[in-house]
């Protein structure tokens, strides 16, 4: 690496660590002033509150990273031109394509840290920073009985749970509905379970008070009583995908859910003929979102080296402006997403792939067309 290099990925790794302190410090500031009346109501000890903020960080270094390479970028650049090193470095015949290497490196570099960063640890941290909520302050609780769920285990296989008790893995009331494959209208078969337990040693559920009632061509009722069964040993039900971890994911959030978790829970769901759309953008968003630190940075070269500009301050504010917009532009999308109307993986990439192309186009327009 030559001393160029070295020296402006020294200043700027300095700007960007010291974006990454200030930015923490006024998230966690602004956090504790709006949640401290809830922290002295629940009766939180100095302890408990400084390992919640310890488990909030690594979330907060997920959002605020990429507005800390802006930042980082945008400093770097205005202090090479206040200081004419710029001028310096074009004297030299070097371009800005060759000047901003490094920091286009040092951007692949978070880039990749930021996918394992986000994928893996942030949603363990989530994991223990909403327990503490659930614990303590009585947010994002899941109930040891869970009431009123619903299923569609299969294309033609709906199951209503009444109730489910997460220490005994046992659900209540349980009603399964067959319908035709061909006439999604027409049921065929209900099983009225009183009780369904999960059997951890053949994987299965087994099936208590059990009453059959099946529907034929000519809207007649059969009525059949079992004891007990597992369900794998009735024809009509056969294997149940869902399964008691299934249906404690279901009570998660994606934010806590590691990358491979996440993918494991979309693939039981889809196998199950559910609809998984949302949690299909919310999978790869968690892959798309780190390429961000990239396309900052090539809107803050851009911004930053213009001979037009008026101000720092001035690219400060436009290049908060840009940041902002490509985060709501992100969340405008993901709505679609989770509607269906655009692909997940479509929906997740599509605010890098428009905003790469703008910084790209803009990077060229702002300083090689002049």
């Amino acid at each position: 690496m030559k001393i160029l290099d070295f020296y402006l990925l020294k200043q700027f790794v300095r700007n960007f660590l010291f974006g990454l302190l200030c930015f923490v410090l006024i998230f966690i500031l602004v956090d504790l002033f709006e949640n401290i009346d809830k922290f002295i109501d629940k009766n939180l000890t100095n302890g408990l509150i400084i390992q919640y903020y310890i488990y909030f960080i690594p979330e907060i270094l997920k959002l605020i990273t990429p507005v800390s390479m802006l930042l980082a970028t945008l400093f770097t650049f205005s202090r090479f031109n206040n200081y004419s090193e710029m001028t310096a470095v074009n004297s030299a015949g070097i371009s800005l394509y060759r000047f901003s290497v490094p920091l286009l490196l040092f951007g692949m570099l978070i880039t990749m840290l930021s996918f394992y960063f986000n994928g893996w640890l942030v949603p363990r941290f989530n994991s223990e920073k909403l327990k503490i909520e659930r614990n303590y302050l009585g947010k994002n609780v899941i109930p040891g009985v869970i009431s009123n769920l619903h299923f569609q285990d299969s294309e033609n296989k709906i199951i209503a749970i009444g109730s489910y008790n997460e220490n005994e893995k046992t659900a209540y009331n349980v009603s399964i509905n067959i319908f035709s494959k061909t006439l999604p209208s027409d049921l065929q078969f209900r099983y009225d379970v009183k009780i369904m337990k999960w059997d951890s040693i053949k994987n299965d559920w087994k099936l208590i008070g059990v009453l059959e009632r099946r529907f034929d061509s000519t809207n007649s009722e059969t009525l059949i009583n079992t004891d007990t069964s597992f369900s794998s040993d009735i024809a009509e039900i056969g294997k149940l995908y869902f399964s008691p971890s299934q249906i404690v994911k279901s009570q998660l959030k994606a934010d806590e859910l590691k990358l491979e978790d996440l993918k494991d829970h979309i693939d039981l769901m889809e196998s199950s003929g559910q609809v998984v759309d949302r949690e299909k953008v919310d999978y790869y968003s968690k892959i798309s979102f780190p390429f961000s630190n990239i396309i900052v940075i090539l809107f803050g070269i851009s911004i930053s080296t213009n001979k037009r500009r008026s101000g720092t301050a001035v690219q400060f504010g436009i290049s908060i402006l840009v940041t902002f917009i490509y985060l709501g532009f992100l969340k405008v999308s993901q709505t679609f997403g989770y509607n269906g109307d655009l692909d997940p993986v479509l929906t997740a990439w599509l605010a890098n792939i428009l905003f790469f192309l703008l910084a790209a186009v803009n990077l060229i327009r702002m300083n090689f067309l002049k």
